[in-house]
């Protein structure tokens, strides 16, 4: 496989489950955002120019995202390149204004494309919103204050008087499972639906690896102390702009100490609660012991994951 053919979804995905935002159709086509020239030459009638509303989604009749041309945008407006589709168009994202319609978080219209957008039509979304509401957020430069401009086809902004170099971030955030005698810690806080329990989950720090923010925030959400740390799996979460880390651990002590500014419950469940949970929420209820994260959350693919390996 060659780099400049290389998208998302060649890789494989999950141990067992697809996940929401991974595996776009678009080829990011890198070789493409250094030459200002090479893009000039995709801005043709023939490009696409993603539709959003703020930072939401537009879709189609059909559930599918709503594509418009170039002659769409607004004048003067910033156009980040996302890179090729499978007819090799150049495909673009204007930027939107300052705080943007649909803030840095999940509202209405992202759920609704959740369920609906088909996995690389999603992927797709997710990308473009996570680089646009940055280039929202980061309009002046963070060490001497003065405008920024687009660079590298949006995937960088330029101070225009230090000439400081801005890059899009992302924010990782580990999500863990613990087991425990044949059991699983999961925890409720006070923002979810009715019933529900996910996986525990927090940021990484500076200067802390992926297992050591998996034990530290295990011990200050629950009190519990956590040993053989091990990965799952991953998935891009573009609200606003967190890489979700996805990992598994064991504890020898199941006591739960739980810090009610983080949680509002939490507890252990057997492999049948939650074998019972996610067929629950497969059928579009609420488990009888508890209520499963949605099929888009990564914690969902944890606990399946969980389940499948026996």
């Amino acid at each position: 496989m060659s780099l400049r053919s290389w998208r998302p979804a060649d890789v494989l995905l999950t141990p067992s489950a697809p996940i929401a935002f991974a595996g776009s159709h678009i080829d990011r086509a890198d070789h493409v955002r250094g030459d200002p020239d090479a893009i000039a030459a995709l801005m043709t009638a023939q490009a696409r120019l993603m539709r959003l509303d703020g930072l939401d989604p537009v879709l189609t009749p059909d559930s599918l995202l709503d594509w418009g041309s170039l002659a769409d945008a607004a004048s003067g407006a910033e156009l980040v390149f996302l890179g090729l589709d499978d007819e090799a168009r150049g495909c673009f994202v204007e930027v939107p204004p300052a705080n943007p319609s649909g803030g840095p978080h999940a509202g209405p219209a992202s759920w609704n494309a959740m369920t609906v957008l088909e996995p690389g039509e999603l992927a797709a979304y997710g990308g473009a919103r996570a680089l646009v509401g940055w280039h929202a957020r980061h309009r002046f430069c963070a060490v001497c204050g003065h405008a920024t401009v687009l660079a590298k086809g949006g995937w960088q902004r330029t101070c225009t008087s230090c000439a400081t170099e801005h890059f899009p971030r992302v924010d990782p955030v580990t999500i863990m499972t613990v087991e425990h005698e044949g059991k699983l810690l999961l925890g409720r806080q006070p923002r979810f639906p009715a019933r529900r329990y996910s996986a525990l989950a927090g940021f990484v720090e500076p200067g802390e690896t992926i297992e050591e923010a998996v034990a530290r925030e295990t011990f200050e959400e629950a009190g519990v102390r956590v040993r053989d740390v091990t990965y799952v799996a991953s998935q891009p979460w573009p609200f606003p702009s967190s890489l979700m880390i996805g990992c598994h651990a064991f504890t020898d002590d199941g006591a739960i100490t739980i810090d009610t500014t983080e949680l509002e419950d939490a507890r252990w469940f057997t492999r049948e609660e939650v074998v019972e949970a996610l067929e629950a929420i497969e059928a579009g209820e609420v488990g009888r012991a508890f209520g499963a994260p949605p099929k888009y959350a990564v914690a969902h693919v944890l606990l399946r994951w969980w389940v499948d390996r026996g």
